[in-house]
């Protein structure tokens, strides 16, 4: 086998490449290692649950309407801690760049992280460069590691019959966003990326109520997220498709491309389950925050397996694990 573009993708392509990648038997540091593939790794020490994660980010273009290479670098690692209930605390960054470089981009792309980091509370502790060849790689990648501190661990495999299924906004921006600038659409609306630090937003959530499992979902976007939830927690997810939030500019520009906006990253969304009882409190949180207006609870957690999705038309459809993120070099 071959590694090529579809296993970076995010879906079942990419799973098989982990079979090799995640072959570690020195993999758990005492709480939750690599085995549980879950957005990060919580490091027991001395009663204080430390949460670790790193990311790495590879994005074309590297501005983007909405945001850039720097800002997904800083976001990426804040939500993956955030996902763990982890309050950022430091991150380190590695870059990757190729001779020729702009240096007024790349200081655009670091007042970029900055901005991020201040959202987040944050700072950028550490970090490392590297120059390469011209023609090595498409101008910059960037490596973001983070170390945060959760008074709660949430998980993603956590979601319990009875639980309803909430995303804190529209699916499908990011993804459509770089696509529809690759392809010079013009669509009157523009379409701008989600991208986003989401802790200033969920510690609020955290507070709010019990949340049983969450995810972000980015590569393979909502699809592939909501499956995972779904398949470690060994439930059955019933989406109701009226109920899912998609912008109406997302959602033809989508058709034009022939994508499915359920399977395009996001980068500034969350996808969580969470008792009924909780769910109005965690609702009110998310509606008052810029990044949570546009909340909804969009399907409830029974009993069985899989996804399904209850159609605007009264049928049932699966909603598969896509083979992969049908737009490349998104994140």
């Amino acid at each position: 086998m071959k590694v090529n573009m579809m296993h970076g993708a995010g879906g079942e392509v990419m799973g098989e490449l982990l079979q090799t990648l995640t072959k570690f038997t020195h993999n758990n540091a005492g709480g939750i290692g690599l085995e549980s593939l879950d957005d990060g790794a919580v490091i027991p020490i001395n009663g204080t649950n430390i949460v670790f994660t790193t990311d790495s980010h590879v994005v074309r273009p590297i501005f983007f309407p909405g945001g850039d290479i720097g800002r997904i670098a800083v976001s990426g690692t804040v939500n993956d801690l955030t996902m763990m209930g982890g309050k950022p605390i430091a991150l380190s960054c590695g870059m990757i760049i190729e001779e020729g470089f702009d240096v007024a981009n790349l200081e655009k792309i670091v007042r970029s992280m900055d901005e991020a980091l201040g959202e987040a509370g944050a700072c950028m502790v550490t970090g490392d460069t590297k120059v390469v060849e011209k023609g090595s790689l498409d101008g910059i990648a960037i490596n973001t590691a983070g170390i945060g501190v959760a008074k709660k661990v949430v998980r993603d495999n956590g979601l319990k019959p009875g639980d309803v299924i909430i995303v804190s906004g529209t699916l499908g921006d990011h993804g459509i966003a770089i696509m529809a600038h690759r392809e010079g659409f013009d669509l009157g609306e523009q379409i701008h990326s989600d991208v986003a630090p989401l802790w200033g937003m969920m510690e609020k959530v955290l507070d709010a109520g019990t949340i049983h499992a969450m995810k972000d979902p980015t590569r393979g976007g909502f699809a592939s997220a909501i499956n995972e939830m779904a398949k470690k927690s060994g439930v059955q997810v019933r989406i109701s498709e009226e109920l899912i939030p998609i912008r109406k500019s997302v959602r033809s520009a989508a058709g034009m491309l022939g994508i499915d906006p359920l399977e395009v990253a996001n980068e500034g969304k969350v996808v969580m389950g969470v008792p009924k009882e909780d769910a109005d409190a965690i609702l009110a949180a998310l509606h008052a925050h810029k990044y949570g207006k546009d909340a909804k609870v969009i399907g409830k957690v029974v009993s069985g397996s899989s996804v399904i999705m209850e159609t605007a038309i009264g049928g049932e459809r699966f909603i598969e694990t896509p083979m992969g993120d049908p737009v490349p070099r998104v994140c």
